[in-house]
C-alpha cells in the first residue's frame, strides 16, 4: 500500500522515532528499524520480514524501491523536511525500514559442515564493538557468532549501523554463559578463551576441528566458567606496555589465524 506522509504527528511516524530511541520499545513490539539500501537488502535476503519502508523520493528513485523490496509492505513517501528529522544516520540514503525482530535462539543454529568456527563473545556493552566482531566474522565467512550475558539491545541502530549491516549476514544467537557452554559441550565443540592466566600463544593451538574461539571485555575479560572450562586458554603476545587490545581486533587476530589453518590443511 502506497501512502504519503508530511506530519512529524503522525502515529506511525511516533512509532519510528520510538523504535529507533527506545529498546523497551524494540523490545515490546518485536520491531526495530533499519536504514540504508545496503542495510535493508542485506535484512531481506536473510529473510527478515520488513514490516514498512519509509523514503524520500528526491533522495532515493522508487523505481529502485521496487526492485529492493518485492513483498505486499506499506511504502510510505516522506518530504525531505520530514526525513531529515526521521533518518538516524548524517549521511542518508533516502530509505528506512520497519522490521521484524528474529528470537537469535540457540536452538535455532545450523551448522553446514562438522567443524564449525565460532566466535563467542562475553557481555559485550558498547555497539560499536558489536558491530566491529560481526564484521569481522562476516569477513571471515564465520559459522557463527554467539553472544553471551548481552549487555545491549542487539538491534540498537548503532549496533547495524557499525556492522554495516553483518547483524543479517551471521548466523547470531544470544543466551547466557552456561547456555552457551552447554551447548558448545553437547555439539561436540571445542573453545578457546582469550586470557592472560594459564595461557598458550595463540599460534601453537590447532584450530582444524569443531572450535568457538571466545572472548570477553577489555575491562573484565571473561568469566572464571569460560577460563575453567576451556579447551585451552588462548593468548595474544603483547610487545608494548600495555596488555589488551580491543575485543573485535583481538577477535580478529585469532579468527583469521584459525582460517589461515584450515586454509593450509
Amino acid at each position: 500500500m502506497q501512502k504519503y506522509i508530511s506530519s512529524i504527528q503522525n502515529p506511525l511516524i511516533k512509532q519510528l522515532l520510538l523504535l529507533q530511541e527506545k529498546s523497551r520499545e524494540r523490545k515490546k513490539s518485536g520491531l526495530f528499524v533499519v536504514e540504508g539500501e545496503r542495510e535493508i537488502s542485506l535484512a531481506v535476503k536473510a529473510g527478515y520480514e520488513i514490516v514498512s519502508l519509509f523514503y524520500c523520493k528526491e533522495i532515493y528513485s522508487e523505481s529502485v524501491l521496487m526492485h529492493l523490496i518485492n513483498q505486499p509492505i506499506d511504502r510510505i513517501e516522506v518530504p525531505m523536511e520530514l526525513y531529515k528529522k526521521i533518518a538516524y544516520r548524517e549521511s542518508t540514503e533516502g530509505i528506512i525500514a520497519i522490521v521484524k525482530a528474529k528470537t537469535h535462539s540457540l536452538n535455532e543454529i545450523k551448522f553446514k559442515t562438522e567443524t564449525p568456527l565460532i566466535l563467542v563473545a562475553e557481555a559485550p556493552e558498547k555497539p560499536g564493538n558489536i558491530g566491529a566482531i560481526l564484521r569481522t566474522a562476516d569477513a571471515a565467512n564465520l559459522d557463527a557468532v554467539f553472544i553471551a550475558n548481552l549487555k545491549t539491545d542487539l538491534y540498537n541502530p548503532n549496533v547495524i549501523r557499525s556492522s554495516v549491516g553483518c547483524l543479517f549476514t551471521n548466523q547470531v544467537a544470544t543466551g547466557s554463559t552456561s547456555e552457551i557452554i552447554a551447548f558448545l559441550n553437547e555439539n561436540k565443540i571445542s573453545y578457546y578463551c582469550a586470557a592472560l592466566q594459564a595461557s598458550k600463544n595463540y599460534i601453537e593451538v590447532n584450530f582444524n576441528s569443531a572450535a568457538a574461539i571466545v572472548v570477553g571485555t577489555e575491562s573484565t575479560g571473561l568469566s572464571d566458567a569460560w577460563l575453567e572450562n576451556a579447551t585451552q586458554n588462548i593468548i595474544i603476545p603483547m610487545e608494548g606496555e600495555i596488555d589488551s587490545m580491543n575485543v573485535s581486533v583481538a577477535a580478529a587476530i585469532i579468527i583469521f589465524e584459525a582460517k589461515r589453518q584450515r586454509n593450509n590443511k
